[in-house]
């Protein structure tokens, strides 16, 4: 019962974190004008959006079958990956996707260790992948964001992946717990297969860069022209802050990383603002396809 209450005073708070960044951004760029300009979107540019989301879910569909047992179909996993992403935008804070994923897959196998230890694995991969290509952009691109928040915001995030990786992986505190314990196992058996983490890391990178290019693809619909060098090194900084687990499929959060970090190169934070909704409203009816999914399992 305790529990029970302690995760609704926890989604309440979320809400509450969402409701007013969202307020204090929409209140000072204008609702009107944001959706007067997602409106303006080309519906070539928003299906395509839709599509690239749709293929980065089966990609990382792909990265999930390597770090799973030989009898795994992609079929059925692309399946569990859609029904995750539904949950993750349309129900977070109550039933998260990963959670989901992880239910179905030991509805198949009977592992509970496997089956947290594969998605966690899947989302640490992605994540490191992420933070590399980060780095990189960063140092390319560093001249274009000389003297801005980025400067050293993104470094402190790469920084703070290192130290909990080092944490988790290195020092292996509790790893006398029985459930730890059969993690690290896992993780040992995975480590010294060079060729299949080259494979995961591999793909991984091109789940990202379809990211990128979905929101790009979005800025095009919306008809502006910026530099993609820019969203290789603004999008570590919004996906990362909009995973930290304040508000409600990172609502408000994500909107004023947007308006924030675009606004470095002369984007409006109407404009911004829209950018942001337009691209989640493309990954929204991406993950409706889990939806289906959802319903012909439960079938």
């Amino acid at each position: 019962m305790v529990r029970k209450l302690n995760k609704i005073a926890l989604l309440i708070i979320k809400l509450a974190i969402s409701s007013g960044l969202l307020y204090y951004v929409l209140s000072k760029v204008g609702a009107e004008k944001v959706l007067a300009i997602i409106r303006t979107i080309s519906p070539f540019a928003f299906i395509f959006a839709i599509t690239i989301y749709i293929f980065s879910i089966y990609v990382s569909t792909m990265r999930w079958r390597l770090l799973l047992p030989n009898e795994f179909k992609e079929k059925k996993l692309f399946s569990f990956y859609m029904i995750g992403a539904f949950f993750n935008t349309f129900l977070p804070g109550v039933i998260g996707g990963d959670a989901v994923k992880t239910y179905y897959l030991y509805k198949e196998i009977n592992s509970g260790s496997i089956s947290l230890s594969s998605v966690f694995m899947d989302r640490y991969i992605g994540f490191a992948s992420l933070m590399i290509m980060g780095l990189v952009a960063y140092i390319i691109g560093f001249n274009y964001i000389k003297g801005s928040i980025v400067e050293w915001l993104l470094p402190a995030i790469i920084l703070a992946f290192l130290i909990g990786s080092l944490v988790v992986f290195g020092l292996r505190f509790g790893k006398r717990i029985r459930v730890l314990s059969q993690f690290y196992d896992y993780f040992d058996h995975y480590r010294n297969q060079k060729a299949l983490i080259t494979k995961t890391f591999f793909l991984s990178l091109i789940v990202q860069v379809l990211n990128i290019i979905s929101i790009y693809v979005i800025t095009l619909g919306l008809g502006q022209h910026i530099s993609l060098i820019y969203f290789f090194i603004f999008f570590p900084v919004i996906t990362t802050i909009s995973t930290v687990p304040i508000s409600i499929s990172g609502l408000g959060v994500r909107e004023g990383a947007f308006v924030l970090l675009f606004g470095l190169v002369g984007i409006k934070p109407e404009m911004a603002t829209a950018m942001s909704f337009a691209w989640f409203l493309s990954v929204a009816f991406g993950g409706l396809t889990g939806l289906f999914e959802y319903l012909r399992l439960k079938r």
